[in-house]
């Protein structure tokens, strides 16, 4: 995968939304309110699918804000360049997002009562969600052939690095009562149970008709017709959406669509070998 970036602590950063001093300056300086939500992942493990139910839960379930506000604006990434300007329009409690791994996350998070929700998808989708949208995505001036890419992935050489680095150094706070943990399969498995379990994390107290509004509205369908949601407002030099559509499928098991037996082995090898530690079953592997 070809984009212009920097590495700041070993990790690559693409470099027209990050600079050294907009990543010094999340893990330094930002100040994190006590009653903040964020929305970690590694980047295509459903960021975008999360800010849509959070935003729903956060008001009942009324679409108002999620059918007239963009979805990047209505939860920032709070690391990028552009995060200052948006961050201040938000109306507490925030709701923020992040691909940044631990080590780089807000220090003054660890010293708050701020909560985060971190959502884990099947890597092997992960992998396939991102070369499908390197093919639409500006920044990538070489796609290249799928093997390059997963070389490349499996290496750490992605846009926040390893997915295996990721994952595990977020699994460390598994226990810690302001995290909650959930994966990309369970929201599609049991929308409706996901958000109910989202809802008494966060404490927010939501009636039938409210909880079917949040799963009504967060469903892939109505994302992908929602131009709130699916990115289009997004212009042609950063989504070049004549290739694809942001939101393309919403599924589990397309990686079978890309990977052949040999890729498929190869992968499940590393796979075992980079989290043979984590003392975690996954929704995926059950």
């Amino acid at each position: 995968m070809t984009f212009d970036y920097f590495t700041h602590k070993g990790i690559r950063f693409e470099n027209k939304t990050y600079t050294e001093e907009s990543l010094k300056y999340a893990e330094n300086d930002f100040e994190v309110w006590d009653d903040d939500v964020y929305n970690v992942t590694y980047p295509k493990s459903g960021t975008n699918w999360m800010i849509q139910i959070l935003s729903l839960i956060k008001h009942k379930g009324d679409a108002t804000l999620s059918n007239s506000v963009p979805i990047y604006s209505r939860s920032p990434w709070y690391e990028t360049i552009y995060a200052q300007t948006q961050i201040k329009d938000l109306v507490a409690p925030r709701t923020l997002s992040s691909h940044l791994p631990i080590n780089m996350f807000a220090k003054s998070f660890f010293k708050s009562k701020a909560k985060i929700i971190y959502t884990v998808r099947n890597p092997r989708d992960v992998i396939a969600s991102l070369f499908h949208f390197t093919k639409i995505l500006k920044i990538y001036s070489e796609v290249g052939q799928f093997q390059e890419f997963l070389d490349d992935f499996l290496q750490g050489n992605a846009m926040f690095g390893s997915w295996f680095e990721h994952v595990k150094g977020w699994m460390q706070m598994k226990d810690d009562s302001r995290c909650f943990f959930i994966a990309y399969e369970e929201l599609i498995q049991d929308l409706r149970g996901s958000v109910v379990r989202i809802c008494k994390f966060l404490g927010q107290e939501l009636d039938d008709a409210q909880i079917d509004s949040v799963v009504e509205h967060s469903a892939f369908t109505a994302m992908k017709e929602n131009k709130m949601s699916n990115w289009s407002l997004m212009p042609p030099e950063v989504l070049d959406q004549s290739k694809g559509s942001f939101l393309r499928k919403g599924v589990s098991g397309d990686w079978k669509n890309l990977f052949t037996v040999a890729q498929s082995e190869n992968f499940n090898k590393l796979y075992q070998e980079k989290m043979k530690d984590i003392n975690t079953t996954f929704y995926w592997e059950k």
